[in-house]
């Protein structure tokens, strides 16, 4: 061991070593995941900021088919945005849906901009939607064209039918109800269908509707100024007196209901502006008609049944509409102890031509006094039967010269018209006097005296049986004898006057005789006339 440690003494120290740290600008590779991370997270952060379009909010009613973060907003079958939240109003009347557009649906932030969500629906328009049974509902958009931008929208409860890209003309319509319309009712012209109801609202006062239809384009220029609009809703059936009419536009209105539209006589006019007022009439005929002019309002008491008499029943003179049936009623007369029924009627007296319409309106006399005048001279209605199978009745016009002289009170309000009694009813009426005078007959007496006669004469009849019964005993075989001689002698006659018969021969001969006498005094005739001077001289002898 000494040498050893010997030999360690020997040996220098060796110096300690000095530790230092290496500097190392570089930086480790495990950080470099997370700084390239970090990187594209940022890249991608500010990518969603500048694409990022406007947020905006939409009141719903209801937030049926709705689902934040999976309900897109389309336009055109085309995403523009997304649902991100949906919450609930402070008075829980609606609901919020927050909705984040694309930075391409930056248009869609226009004031006049209309949302709505996209359901099944079955309307008068049709089946919509069907595509949403499966993929879910989506919210609709119809782009604005409006400078003026918002933020927050009220959502559509019914998808709009006219959307503002359209080409065509809207046009106002003005109608006592709305019949069988609905939005997306059809609108044809000619039966084609041009355009359709976009919408309907009630009046202020209550007294009618107003309709606003959508014509497309290019049937918008069929639109003029002298344009009339109908009801071709279902089946347009009358049966009046003057039979019986049926119309419909087509099989879709039927269910549907429908409008149509036609200028009379094709005279369109000028074409109409856009947001034109025009009446909505009930009908064809209705519609197409000339202007009536001013109505006068006559009342007539009838002193007869009125059943078959309806509201509407047209009054005409010869055959010509002048006016219609407004109401029909019954009044208890105190004086007279019974009942009249009054018919108030609406005429429209333009309706006898213009050359009258003109006479009247350059005549020094005023209407009352121009009835007054008619009537004078026989003007009467008279109810008259229309349909025998329906017992229609309608009320005529016409003037009765025969009829008992009547006056007109033309200082009343209402001018009452003097009423005579149909054919019919007077043919009633004369049967119930024959049948007042038959009743006043003694038929029983008349009877007893009739079967009295009728006893005397089948006594006279047996008499004369047996008067018949003796004269075939005593009387027919001298008859039968006599008749036998008759016979005889007509046999000798017969053969008297036959061809071979000697009475004949005789009266042949005495005939020929009689012709060659004759011939003689012809001849003696004509010499006498040649020569008169032989009745004294003779016949003097021919010179040979």
């Amino acid at each position: 061991m000494s040498n050893e440690n010997t030999r360690d003494d020997a040996l220098p120290p060796l110096p300690e070593p000095k530790l230092s740290r290496k500097r190392d600008w570089l930086p480790s590779l495990i950080w470099l995941i997370p700084i390239v991370a970090a990187v594209v997270g940022l890249t991608l952060v500010v990518k969603i900021l500048v694409e990022r379009g406007p947020s905006i909010t939409i009141t719903f009613r209801t937030a049926e088919g709705l689902e934040a973060g999976k309900t897109k907003v389309k336009y055109k079958d085309v995403d523009i945005g997304l649902v991100q939240t949906i919450t609930l109003s402070k008075d829980r009347s609606h609901v919020l849906a927050n909705v984040q557009l694309s930075k391409e649906a930056e248009s869609f932030t226009a004031a006049d901009t209309r949302f709505w969500v996209v359901r099944p629906r079955v309307a008068a328009s049709g089946v919509s939607g069907l595509g949403t049974l499966l993929s879910g509902a989506y919210i609709g958009a119809d782009a604005g064209t409006s400078k003026e931008k918002k933020d927050e929208f009220t959502g559509l409860e019914v998808q709009p039918i006219v959307r503002l890209d359209a080409s065509g003309k809207q046009y106002m319509l003005h109608a006592a109800d709305i019949g069988s319309l609905d939005i997306g009712s059809p609108v044809y012209f000619r039966r084609i269908k041009v355009g359709q109801l976009a919408a309907f609202d009630l009046d202020a006062d209550g007294k009618g509707v107003t309709l606003r239809i959508f014509i497309d384009a290019p049937y918008d220029k069929f639109i003029g100024i002298n344009t009339r609009f109908w009801h071709a809703s279902g089946f347009d059936m009358q049966i009046n007196a003057s039979g019986f009419k049926l119309r419909t536009q087509s099989l879709a209105t039927v269910v549907l209901g429908g409008i149509a539209f036609q200028a009379p006589d094709d005279l369109l006019g000028a074409t109409a502006k856009e947001n034109t007022t025009f009446n909505l009439a009930a009908d064809e005929e209705a519609a197409l008609k000339e202007p009536d002019g001013p109505s006068e309002t006559v009342v007539m008491y009838f002193n007869q049944s009125l059943r078959g008499l309806t509201p509407g029943t047209t009054v005409d003179f010869r055959g010509v509409v002048l006016g219609e049936v407004k109401s029909i009623g019954i009044e208890y007369d105190a004086k007279r102890r019974e009942f009249n029924m009054p018919v108030v009627v609406q005429v429209y007296p333009e309706r006898l031509g213009r050359r009258y319409a003109e006479d009247e309106k350059h005549s020094s006399y005023t209407a009352k006094q121009r009835l007054q005048y008619m009537v004078s001279r026989g003007l009467r209605a008279q109810l008259r039967t229309g349909n025998l199978l329906t017992g229609q009745l309608y009320i005529a016009l016409d003037f009765f010269p025969k009829a008992a002289p009547a006056t007109v009170d033309t200082s009343t309000t209402i001018i009452e018209l003097p009423t005579i009694p149909n054919s019919l009813d007077e043919i009633q009426s004369q049967i119930a006097e024959i049948a007042k005078k038959l009743s006043k007959v003694p038929f029983d007496q008349i009877a007893a005296d009739l079967q009295k006669t009728l006893g005397t004469l089948n006594r006279t009849l047996l008499n004369a049986e047996q008067l018949t019964k003796s004269l075939n005993n005593d009387v027919a075989p001298e008859i039968t004898a006599a008749m036998k001689d008759v016979r005889v002698t007509l046999d000798n006659a017969n053969r008297t006057l036959s061809d071979n018969a000697p009475l004949q021969q005789d009266i042949r001969a005495t005939l020929q005789e009689l012709t060659r006498s004759a011939a003689s005094v012809r001849i003696l005739t004509d010499y006498l006339e040649r020569h008169p001077e032989a009745l004294i001289r003779g016949k003097q002898e021919e010179n040979k």
